[in-house]
């Protein structure tokens, strides 16, 4: 690929100039104290960010928050993150209170070099997701107006044809970042001739959003392991009881066909965790997966399943995993997902874990993160990298 990266802008000098960057600030908040639950992807843009005010840059952040409805919605407020990325680089970080308006004017045009600010939530305003043209475009302008460069430091952003991921590179100077590259080149290792054994481990609730990875994975992977709710429809294509499990009959067909096609390397689980409830407090006990009782509901896979996946594991010379093996939120119904990431932080495979829920797990089972290769922080993105699809923000990098 031919993508100028951060040293290429360093290189040029950025001192006094604005630089806008797009990080994806996207972090967890508690429901009740509006705190901060999970800072991996605040610390993840750091070292762009140190980078470009070590270098004197007035370095304006812009990132989006949750799912706001293209309005100011105070739950989605990224003040809170200002705070912490400011305990983070150790200075103050300005906050904007708008995207675009008076304050992200004032706010840019207050900067002194090596300074930061971080402008409001992106969604807060429509055109950053609108599928107008035109209309994204608008914002795009505004947004590009506070920069004289612009870097793409948001890989967990890179797969949506976003105003700012897709539109604003395309009116200023662009390069990656050192998170986007970092993850691009890893990806291209999974993609390319990956080291083998190659063995995938894919967890997570449902098989529709799984399957076009699986699709592409198959031919290229030496064992794929499944676990989590998506397994409870491969179990039923086997032809298995599952209870009330998490279930998507319109899928059951499909894997079917899938389990047919893979000429033995999909694993599926031999044994499941099964609750009385979807509750952590739920009275539960290990079932064979050909056995589970038709008021159950699995919620985790269980101890022979760990043993056998981590024997697949433990040969690898590759791995890479998304999704969890249960409901790890609940410790009682967390054991399958820390069996498996502590298997696999134990390997001398080179060691991917896909984002999302997947790089949740790792920080909230309190996992040494320093022990897995790449922690992605782009749990969609990462999937269709390995799918194949073209990626706008990367694609808009790339011109």
């Amino acid at each position: 690929m031919s993508i100028r990266t951060l040293d290429d802008l360093l290189a040029e000098g950025v001192s006094g100039r604005r630089v806008l960057v797009r990080a994806d600030l996207n972090v967890p908040l508690d429901k009740q104290s509006g705190d901060i639950t999970d800072d991996g992807r605040i610390r993840a843009v750091l070292p762009t960010l140190s980078a470009l005010t070590g270098a004197g840059a007035k370095v304006v952040v812009c990132s989006h928050l949750g799912r706001p409805k293209g309005a100011p919605d105070p739950q989605f407020s990224l003040r809170p993150v200002a705070g912490r990325l400011g305990e983070l680089l150790g200075a103050p970080v300005h906050f904007a209170t708008d995207t675009v308006g008076e304050s992200a004017r004032s706010t840019v045009d207050a900067l002194a070099d090596g300074e930061v600010a971080l402008l409001e939530n992106l969604r807060f305003n429509p055109g950053e997701t609108s599928k107008d043209d035109a209309e994204r475009g608008a914002f795009a302008d505004q947004l590009a107006a506070f920069g004289d460069a612009y870097v793409d430091d948001a890989f967990g952003a890179v797969h949506r044809k976003h105003a700012s991921v897709h539109d604003v590179p395309a009116r200023l100077p662009h390069v990656a970042g050192r998170l986007v590259l970092r993850e691009v080149e890893v990806l291209s290792r999974l993609t390319g001739e990956p080291e083998r054994p190659y063995v995938v481990v894919l967890g997570g609730s449902k098989v529709s959003d799984k399957l076009a990875v699986i699709e592409a994975l198959l031919p290229s992977v030496d064992r794929l392991l499944i676990g989590g709710g998506m397994c409870f429809t491969f179990l039923k294509a086997q032809g298995h009881e599952v209870g009330s499990s998490l279930l998507e009959e319109e899928m059951v067909e499909t894997c079917r066909n899938l389990l047919e096609r893979s000429e033995g390397k999909i694993m599926l689980p031999v044994d499941v965790v099964a609750a009385d409830a979807f509750a952590p407090d739920a009275a539960h006990d290990t079932v064979p997966a050909d056995g589970i009782p038709s008021k159950r509901v699995g919620l985790d896979i269980g101890p022979e399943t760990v043993a056998g996946f981590a024997a697949a594991l433990k040969g690898a010379r590759t791995i890479f995993w998304n999704g969890p093996m249960g409901v790890f939120e609940m410790p009682a119904f967390a054991h399958g997902t820390r069996g498996i990431a502590e298997t696999i932080a134990k390997t001398d495979a080179f060691t991917v874990v896909g984002g999302g829920d997947s790089a949740a797990a790792v920080r909230a089972l309190g996992l040494d993160e320093s022990s897995f290769g790449h922690i992605s922080t782009g749990g969609g993105a990462s999937l269709e990298y390995l799918e194949g699809k073209t990626l706008p923000g990367i694609a808009a990098l790339e011109n």
